[in-house]
């Protein structure tokens, strides 16, 4: 089994009009952080996934992004 601190993860976002989440996701043991960033502030929660949460974030309009704007506010950079 792969160490938690050597997967690449995967990172999604869907733009809404009240609002994105962005996604980060640990594509070996299927769990992920997501954050929802709007304009009541941001917020961000831990989830546990399936072995269809590639398919499922396809179906409901997630796009593959880079890294770099899900870590600027993981890291509270920007708000």
């Amino acid at each position: 089994m792969a160490k938690e601190n050597n997967i690449v993860h995967q990172y999604f976002k869907k733009e809404m009009p009240d609002g994105k989440i962005l996604l980060r996701v640990n594509p070996i043991l299927f769990k992920g952080t997501e954050i929802w960033v709007s304009a009541a502030g941001t917020e961000m929660r831990n989830l546990d996934f399936d072995a269809d949460i590639f398919e499922d974030l396809k179906v409901d309009g997630f796009a593959e992004v880079n890294p770099m704007e899900f870590n600027l506010y993981l890291s509270g950079l920007i708000e």
